[in-house]
């Protein structure tokens, strides 16, 4: 497959604290950095397309529950800091 070249920025962003547990668990399990995980999802969501195939979904299911995310999609945009 073909390389992309690309330039990247240094950013940071604010996120949920046990949905950031469950990223970073998810890219130390995929053997990729965290940046490379979320590019890869915002990417396939450009797209309309599922970033996760069955395996993974239940793997991101178990490291929801060992880090206690209960968000779902339904909590998208009604997250209020305490």
């Amino acid at each position: 497959m073909k390389k992309t070249t690309i330039s990247r920025t240094q950013t940071g962003v604010r996120i949920e604290t046990s949905l950031l547990k469950v990223l970073k668990g998810l890219a130390e399990y995929l053997d990729m950095s965290l940046g490379d995980l979320l590019e890869g999802i915002v990417l396939h969501a450009f797209e309309a397309r599922a970033p996760f195939g069955d395996e993974t979904l239940s793997t991101i299911n178990q490291l929801k529950a060992v880090y206690g995310c209960k968000l779902t999609a339904e909590d998208s945009h009604q997250m209020e800091e305490a």
